[in-house]
């Protein structure tokens, strides 16, 4: 029997193709929003990807999720994401 969760949402990548991600959480961060997600199923040890959520220029009440370059913010964002759930996850350094 397959489950469908409320938390897993479908995006497109670069090529198009659909790929499916668990949402788990919603960061701010200097002025800016972040949307932690996890890929479905959980490949690479679960690597979390983290988007900024941008205002869609042709729709207004649209969001778009965009890579982020800056390694200094990801890891900022991430490190607020590991303080907030240190107890729910087990975080594996690299």
């Amino acid at each position: 029997m397959s489950e469908e969760f409320d938390n897993i949402i479908s995006l497109e990548d670069e090529d198009g193709k659909e790929v499916k991600f668990e949402f788990l959480d919603l960061v701010e961060y200097d002025n800016r929003e972040f949307i932690l997600l996890l890929p479905v199923p959980a490949e690479d040890g679960g690597t979390v990807a983290i988007l900024e959520v941008l205002e869609c220029e042709d729709d207004p009440e649209m969001e778009e999720y965009v890579s982020v370059e800056e390694q200094d913010v990801l890891d900022a964002v991430f490190e607020k994401f590991k303080k907030e759930f240190e107890d729910d996850f087990n975080f594996i350094e690299d």
